[in-house]
């Protein structure tokens, strides 16, 4: 393989807002690289994890105009879901989706290239196959389609073996008695309102993921998880509200409709090693869109800013810019 890709330079917004989505809702955007490039919109994981300044480096900035935008109830969109009033019933996959579409009218933008990893990719193909005449191309990494086996894996003990002394502290905060279902113990405990119960869960559920995202485990990650309460009930509490509802799909149903999206330039980047979403997933939605570039990045696991996910990413937008 050749040399790896790096990061482009760090890049500040030269446009940022709220925009007023319905619902009470208030949703953060931003705008960087070339407002006359290429539209791309840059879908973050979680659901839940809000958006972050690297994620605006996986474009030329000469080439392209990125829109990176907080979920409802992540990072800086209002209301805020580590607050125990927040409604999460207005926060499903198809709100997001309907969001999306709101962003593009508001900025003017008749088509754009859809950018999205984990859930990230749940939510690029959950729009893509509702409009896929606003789709150039996609760039999806570490696909995650919500099927009941994808969330057994990871919340329900599959993912134990291979971190089974991480596993046990995402254990221990459930009662024994209550184990049969910890998605749903889980989410009775990220909806108490009492801070001595949901705090702790929030914790445990998000130090859970940051300590297995990685071939190599980043333990300042983890204690910034640990650290940053308010984040972790957020990440937690959206999370599992989306992971209890099976995403409002039908079981399947992403992978069984991607056929619809054969017009659609895909790049699929899946790391060989990635733990919270296995290459399973990724290799069966290749099934059904063969005319997508398949990239399995050897050394990898599931973050984004691994070495070679990273390059693999970067290659892509490259590729789609023209480069």
């Amino acid at each position: 393989m050749s040399e790896h890709k790096d990061f482009y330079p760090e890049i500040e917004p030269y446009d940022s807002g709220m925009l007023a989505v319905g619902d009470g809702q208030e949703i953060y955007y931003e705008q960087v690289g070339n407002p006359a490039g290429k539209p791309v919109v840059c879908l973050h994981g979680g659901p839940g994890g809000g958006c972050t300044t690297d994620m605006r480096r996986f474009f030329d900035p000469q080439k392209y105009r990125v829109v990176l935008f907080d979920q409802r109830g992540a990072g800086r969109s209002l209301p805020h879901a580590s607050e125990p009033t927040a409604d999460m019933s207005v926060n499903t996959t198809w709100h997001l989706v309907s969001d999306i579409e709101k962003i593009r009218e508001h900025l003017g933008i008749a088509a754009w290239q859809v950018f999205g990893g984990s859930w990230g990719s749940t939510l690029a193909l959950a729009y893509a196959q509702t409009h896929p005449e606003r789709v150039t191309e996609l760039v999806l990494r570490g696909i995650f389609t919500l099927r009941k086996s994808e969330i057994d894996w990871f919340y329900q003990g599959g993912a134990a073996h291979v971190f089974p002394e991480i596993w046990q502290e995402y254990l221990d905060a459930i009662p024994v008695g209550e184990r049969d279902d910890l998605v749903a113990a889980y989410h009775r405990r990220l909806n108490d309102p009492d801070p001595a119960v949901h705090t702790p869960a929030g914790v445990a559920w998000s130090v859970w993921e940051s300590a297995t995202v990685r071939l190599y485990p980043d333990a300042q990650d983890i204690a910034a998880t640990r650290a940053d309460k308010k984040w972790s009930v957020a990440f937690a509490r959206i999370e599992n509200h989306y992971f209890k509802h099976g995403g409002w799909f039908e079981e399947g149903q992403l992978i069984a409709n991607a056929h619809k999206l054969s017009e659609i330039p895909t790049v699929i980047v899946q790391g060989r090693y990635d733990i919270c979403t296995p290459a399973r997933t990724a290799w069966d939605l290749y099934q059904q869109m063969p005319h997508a570039e398949f990239v399995i990045v050897p050394d990898a696991g599931h973050a984004s800013g691994e070495p070679g996910i990273k390059s693999a990413l970067i290659r892509a937008t490259d590729k789609f810019a023209g480069r």
